[in-house]
């Protein structure tokens, strides 16, 4: 459905890019709106909130009534047998002749073939399936394209089936929703700033996640990434030191947002490791199922926290259920679709520092909408986690270039020359007393 198969390699990450900053506005839009949600619509409720965005994902399930390629998959026998007539029915239609009859032939002639060969005035057409029309169109494209198209045929015979992609979703549901929920108990034990500050390593985790398990040349380690991944760690922490003071101490929330980055990291590369094409997945039915699964399994959460009094349960009012749907539809049912489906276009580490961008971005919000001001730190921040951003996404291009390695080298060779150039008149030295010494004798 979100298949982009005549793009080339460049095209789609440029695409890609688009993508994950539109997404990132929208993020921003959505905290704005969270904000608004909790403080001045007076319904700070954020278990209820996610739980209602999460089950909101099943509105891609209505897929199955309009989207036709997900209807088949429900049925049985939808598969065209190779001992079945792929030719339909014959169908007759008139033929049409020249009304200007050459010169070069004699009437005589003329007059004697009609008598011996009688034409028929209609002709016999039959159409082919449309699981064949690819084949057929693919033997008129040029070679590029038809390579492309062949790649493309090939990914979707390998597309995982309705099956699969439920079994998948129930896996990554787990640990979607586990994800989100330490990323909300952190915000409760300590300063959002804190928690954006260690959210941002996810960053560092996607990439040793990405190297070890690799799902393309995009995900391959590099020096250059590590670098431009800390650069954007950096700046993030320079951000939020303009906003708040970091406790001396180690908070408990400090830990809940480890534990959320490094399991939305985990999610991230092993749903790229599995599938690592959106040709060969559907995105919105991936969501719809995973909508679904968190709906069903997560709901005896709320009795939980409404006993224990840590969230009492309040059925909101017309106004903060607008506010709620709105922000569910753009915050999270097109936002995370959108998101991974510029995973898929870029890499895994592209689509996870976007993350970061975020956070300098609300605050360009704060101050442009409700005019806080902020300090020479923050616009000094803000500077290394955009470039660290750009700078993966020229290197996730150029996959085998590794400037930083190639710096690291230079710097070595030339610290070894300068070594052997010091130690050079020492060695000659006693080369010369040894030749005179041997010369005496």
């Amino acid at each position: 459905m979100f298949g982009v198969t005549g793009l080339s390699r460049f095209k789609r990450l440029i695409l890609g890019l688009i993508v994950l900053l539109f997404v990132d506005f929208l993020w921003v839009a959505s905290s704005e709106l969270t904000e608004y949600i909790f403080k001045d619509a007076e319904f700070s409720k954020p278990f209820f909130t996610t739980y209602v965005k999460t089950a909101m994902f099943m509105l891609y399930l209505t897929g199955f009534l309009v989207w036709k390629p997900w209807r088949q998959q429900c049925e049985q026998g939808n598969k065209v047998s190779l001992s079945e007539n792929y030719l339909s029915q014959p169908i007759y239609v008139p033929v049409k002749t020249a009304d200007k009859e050459s010169g070069t032939e004699s009437e005589d002639s003329r007059s004697t073939k009609e008598r011996s060969v009688h034409f028929s005035n209609l002709s016999e057409i039959r159409q082919m399936p449309d699981q064949f029309a690819d084949e057929a169109h693919l033997a008129r494209l040029s070679y590029t394209a038809s390579v492309r198209m062949e790649e493309a045929r090939i990914r979707a015979l390998h597309k995982l089936t309705l099956k699969q992609v439920a079994k998948i979703a129930f896996i990554f549901s787990i640990l979607w929703f586990c994800a989100n929920i330490s990323y909300q108990e952190a915000l409760l034990k300590t300063e959002a700033g804190v928690v954006n500050v260690l959210s941002s390593t996810s960053g560092l985790f996607t990439l040793v996640c990405a190297a070890i398990y690799p799902s393309n040349s995009a995900d391959r380690f590099t020096l250059s990434k590590l670098v431009a991944v800390l650069l954007s760690i950096g700046g993030i922490v320079v951000v939020s030191l303009s906003d708040i003071q970091l406790e001396k101490k180690i908070p408990v929330g400090a830990l809940w947002a480890l534990c959320g980055a490094i399991l939305y990291s985990f999610y991230l590369v092993s749903l790229k490791r599995k599938c690592d094409h959106e040709d060969k997945l559907d995105i919105p039915m991936f969501f719809g199922f995973v909508g679904f699964f968190c709906t069903v399994l997560v709901w005896p959460v709320f009795f939980f926290l409404h006993l224990s009094g840590q969230e009492e349960f309040q059925w909101p009012n017309k106004e903060q259920w607008l506010y709620i749907a709105l922000n569910g539809l753009l915050g999270t049912v097109l936002s995370e679709l959108l998101w991974l489906w510029g995973c898929f276009l870029t890499s895994s580490l592209i689509a996870t520092l976007s993350l970061s961008l975020t956070i300098p971005m609300t605050t360009i919000a704060d101050i442009v909408i409700k005019g806080v001001p902020y300090t020479w730190m923050f616009y000094v921040g803000t500077v290394p986690v955009f470039l660290s951003f750009f700078a993966v996404s020229i290197l996730t291009h150029y996959d085998n270039w590794d400037p930083a390695l190639t710096a690291l080298k230079n710097c070595l060779n030339c610290l070894w020359r300068q070594r052997l150039k010091h130690r050079l008149p020492e060695v000659d030295r006693e080369q010369t007393e040894s030749l005179i010494s041997n010369g005496e004798h």
